[in-house]
């Protein structure tokens, strides 16, 4: 089996509720997610399935806000 490097070093994102949001992190309500950065969100949710970091505009550590607050993290 081969795999190209990229697919090796690709990390992965998860999402978790967060009882509570620190100071100086990146909150975000979900209507300012682009448009396949939502459908990937939606999806995680649904499916709880982690997100490449590559196809979402997401980093460690944001903050998202939908019906609760969704932390994103490194799975």
């Amino acid at each position: 089996m081969n795999m190209a490097s990229g697919e090796l070093l690709q990390r992965q994102l998860r999402l978790e509720r967060a009882d509570s949001v620190s100071t100086g992190a990146t909150v975000r309500h979900v209507d300012q997610l682009d448009t396949d950065t939502l459908e990937a969100f939606y999806e995680s949710l649904e499916a709880n399935r982690t997100l490449a970091e590559s196809d979402v505009d997401l980093e460690a550590g944001d903050i998202i806000v939908f019906t609760e607050y969704y932390r994103v993290v490194c799975a």
